[in-house]
């Protein structure tokens, strides 16, 4: 098993990112369905917010008995956003999570580098690695969820329709617009 290979677990297509000895890092290889981040427009972080608590129950009790125990249980860094500066919180201990700006940069190609030098760049992260980024609602082209903060406290930020690392992120809850699409990541045992 490689990079970039892709494998079935539970009900879901996976891309895997990352191999190590025993264990991969994968992610839906399909945005499964749209949710907020929180349950309301306010200051929170990945830590606090509704949607770590649903990926961490809900979503994880989805997989079988025997397949849970193939979930590891991982500490996540939370940092603070490179371009603002907004506090990232407390660092968390997740079966299920979304990928943060860092790792997003790191494994769909390598947009590091513009990550952690802004530049000229206002919002977001536009390059070459972009085709690698788009997810698939259905069958039409959807942004996605990142676990990372935005531009400030009340937005997190994203992946655009677009393939485009939106630095400054969506709002965490709001109406009428959809809540950004879910492609929830975990490290499994293989």
């Amino acid at each position: 098993m490689e990079p970039g290979d892709f494998i079935r677990f539970g009900n879901y297509d996976w891309q895997v990112l990352e191999v190590r000895s025993q264990q991969v890092l994968i992610i839906t290889k399909f945005i499964i369905g749209s949710r907020w981040y929180h349950d309301s427009f306010t200051t929170v972080t990945w830590a606090e917010c509704t949607l770590r608590k649903f990926l961490n129950t809900r979503f994880y009790h989805s997989f079988s008995p025997e397949e849970q125990t193939r979930i590891m249980e991982v500490q996540n860094r939370n940092a603070d956003n490179p371009w603002f500066g907004t506090q990232g919180g407390e660092d968390t201990r997740d079966f299920v999570f979304l990928l943060s700006l860092d790792e997003v940069c790191r494994y769909f190609g390598d947009s590091s580098p513009k990550l952690y030098a802004k530049g000229g760049q206002r919002w977001q992260i536009d390059d070459e690695y972009n085709p690698q980024r788009i997810a698939l609602l259905g069958d039409k082209p959807c942004w996605w969820r990142l676990r990372s903060p935005g531009y400030y406290s009340k937005t997190a930020a994203s992946v655009s329709a677009e393939g485009k690392v939106y630095v400054r992120g969506n709002g965490v809850s709001g109406t009428p617009k959809m809540g950004g699409g879910l492609r929830p990541a975990l490290w499994l045992r293989v």
